[in-house]
């Protein structure tokens, strides 16, 4: 699949070029990106450039569809929708994200998942989307919850990364479900 470019109010999402490997490798320097996703650290130029040219690869075979998250053109974060699988019944994928330090708390994440669940929903057919982030990730929960997605629990050394494993919430959001945010845990305990 050729990827396509999603709109919102502020936003324009649409997958990485080669133009944008500078100002990915600066977003991750940021200590908070490699603490909470898989994003290696320290993160190189070089590392910017795979994701570009694995982003590229992964949507020829629609495995992923990732964009860059851009605010009057300055890279303000990355969302996609990960491991995607077809299914007789729908298919279903993982949504997974970061916000570039100086971006945090402008209510850009929720708006471009609201873009990216939509068009998952609607152009590929998905049954379910789920969601998952190390346990203390407050900022990540927040915006699932934001997003209408339900909590499903805690599971126990399930994340495995480059630093090894974590326990991992979990949560997730079906095609049917009514998008407006519903109680979960306290999860700052």
């Amino acid at each position: 699949m050729e990827p396509v470019t999603l709109t919102t109010e502020r936003l324009v999402l649409h997958a990485p070029t080669a133009a944008d490997a500078e100002a990915i490798e600066r977003a991750c320097q940021d200590p908070e990106i490699p603490r909470w996703t898989t994003v290696p650290s320290p993160y190189t130029r070089k590392d910017a450039e795979d994701y570009i040219r694995l982003i590229g690869g992964w949507w020829a075979d629609l495995s992923e569809t990732v964009w860059c998250m851009y605010a009057d053109g300055r890279l303000v974060g990355s969302i996609g929708l990960h491991h995607i699988a077809e299914h007789a019944t729908g298919g279903d994928a993982e949504l997974g994200y970061w916000v570039a330090p100086e971006a945090r708390g402008a209510g850009y994440l929720t708006e471009a998942g609201r873009a990216v669940i939509d068009w998952g929903f609607a152009e590929l057919g998905l049954a379910r989307i789920g969601w998952r982030a190390k346990v203390g990730n407050i900022p990540s929960a927040r915006t699932a919850r934001a997003l209408g997605f339900r909590y499903e629990g805690l599971l126990r050394q399930a994340l495995t990364g480059p630093r090894g494993r974590d326990d991992g919430w979990f949560g997730g959001l079906l095609a049917t479900d009514d998008r407006t945010p519903v109680e979960w845990p306290d999860l700052t305990r």
